[in-house]
């Protein structure tokens, strides 16, 4: 039996593991981790939830999201959808159906129809082709929808899985649609899809069905601008646009932030195992002069090299964190690059030691 899939012996339930949406959207990410599109479009789009999962890839630069449901679309949209990254990130949201054409959907590199086709109206799906093939005309498509050989294996599915398809498909006439689609608008096509059945029903196929069309010949610029001038039709419900970490303006913001979450961590482990160290100096007189000796004594902060020194120490009410222990923690190095950068978009914005060499914090007023 296939390790995602459990059957429940003489109940007739069946459980994918992970869920099938979750499986269907992990399909996703790795065409995208495969192709690499910046530009990538989610055609009933839903609840948001694959532009949400989406948005982490390194690659994208472009999301854009279709439904025709506007209320559900906005139900998922988080004010922190996204830290900057290395590249800027534009999220867009329209409110539309697939069966018109808008040049919000054109130059995109992978467009996206998860579950979709099957809620579509037989005119609706007959203009379909062309909007998304004709129209969009992105370098790859990829279309999901239910295989309706797997549905007896369902016992609650009498005819269709849910109330608002118009339709499920065998896979010779979701194929058939697929490759006629294909050769009219010049693509090559392949068949896969997750959800597998159980052991013995191999021959009923996955439970969804999934196409990926790749377009055979690059757009021409003329027909490209040629279709800009289509009117718009969708209407926008949430744009943002957010920002790029190669704009030294939101570098500084993410390395101050990071620089001061870093050494607070390194101010309470030093805090805490201060605190240890007194306890054991209180409980257990005979071991005072090994147990518990100050980080570094003040009479002897004239004679160390701190630039060279990795260890915070504390000096009085003041706790100093090295600079090159701050550099050292994996995303500090990451944002920086080099030690000198880091210094650079730190300075005058965090408080240091005199050389600059450590973060100073004074602790005067905490309860240690």
């Amino acid at each position: 039996m296939d390790k995602n899939f459990q059957e429940k012996q003489f109940t007739g339930i069946i459980k994918f593991t992970p869920p099938l949406s979750k499986q269907r959207y992990q399909f996703i990410k790795d065409v995208v981790g495969k192709y690499k599109p910046k530009k990538v479009a989610d055609l009933g789009c839903a609840d948001c939830t694959l532009l949400w999962m989406l948005k982490f890839c390194p690659c994208i630069e472009v999301l854009a999201g279709l439904d025709i449901c506007a209320s559900v679309m906005q139900q998922n949209i988080p004010s922190y959808y996204l830290q900057p990254s290395e590249r800027s990130l534009t999220i867009t949201l329209h409110h539309g159906s697939v069966a018109y054409k808008d040049p919000s959907m054109l130059d995109f590199d992978l467009v996206t129809c998860i579950e979709l086709i099957e809620h579509l109206e037989e005119p609706e799906l007959k203009k379909f082709p062309e909007v998304v093939f004709g129209f969009m005309a992105p370098s790859i498509v990829v279309i999901s929808t239910p295989n309706s050989e797997f549905n007896p294996l369902f016992p609650r599915v009498k005819l269709l899985r849910h109330p608002d398809h118009k339709f499920e498909w065998t896979r010779a006439q979701f194929q058939s649609w697929a490759l006629e689609t294909a050769r009219c608008y010049d693509y090559s096509v392949e068949f896969t899809g997750v959800g597998h059945p159980p052991t013995g029903m191999e021959n009923v196929g996955f439970c969804t069905q999934i196409g990926v069309f790749v377009r055979k010949y690059p757009q021409t610029s003329e027909f490209a601008q040629s279709e800009k001038s289509t009117e718009a039709v969708y209407k926008t419900v949430f744009k943002a646009v957010y920002p790029s970490l190669k704009d030294e303006k939101y570098l500084q913001n993410a390395v101050i932030s990071e620089v001061v979450f870093t050494a607070q961590i390194i101010k309470q482990s030093l805090l805490d195992r201060l605190m240890l160290e007194h306890e054991k100096y209180n409980d257990d007189p005979t071991e005072r002069k090994s147990e518990f000796q100050p980080s570094v004594n003040s009479e002897d902060l004239g004679n160390l090299d701190v630039e060279k020194s990795t260890e915070p120490y504390v000096n009085g009410n003041v706790i100093y964190i090295p600079l090159r222990t701050i550099f050292s923690f994996p995303k500090v190095n990451q944002l920086c690059g080099t030690f000198e950068k880091l210094r650079k978009l730190i300075a005058g914005k965090v408080t240091l030691s005199s050389d600059g060499s450590a973060v100073m914090f004074n602790t005067e007023h905490e309860n240690h």
